[in-house]
């Protein structure tokens, strides 16, 4: 009973591992994205405005610049996490921002 026990722990464990990063709604892109652009920022357009860097977006086909852009910081949020791309064995795939 206890050798059956150990052997369900273990095919839980493999399921629960096997649930992890491949199986997200993502799309993977094959190839890294290009470096980010720099860009030129104007002045905010007043107080209470935090800039949205720019990222590169994937179109399907290619990875398009999306420009950064002044967003006004929602109530009871401090800070914007930008979003990034992420490197995995299945290629590369979008973390969007979001505020915290």
């Amino acid at each position: 009973m206890r050798r059956y026990a150990t052997y369900i722990v273990l095919a839980f464990t493999f399921f629960l591992a096997g649930c992890g990063e491949p199986h997200r709604n993502v799309v993977y892109v094959p190839s890294a994205p290009p470096p980010l652009v720099v860009e030129n920022r104007a002045v905010a357009p007043g107080p209470g405005y935090v800039w949205v860097q720019g990222y590169h977006a994937w179109n399907g086909n290619a990875y398009v610049w999306t420009p950064g852009r002044w967003e006004r910081v929602p109530a009871g949020r401090r800070a914007w996490a930008p979003g990034h791309w992420v490197h995995t064995r299945h290629g590369w795939y979008w973390v969007e921002g979001h505020w915290r």
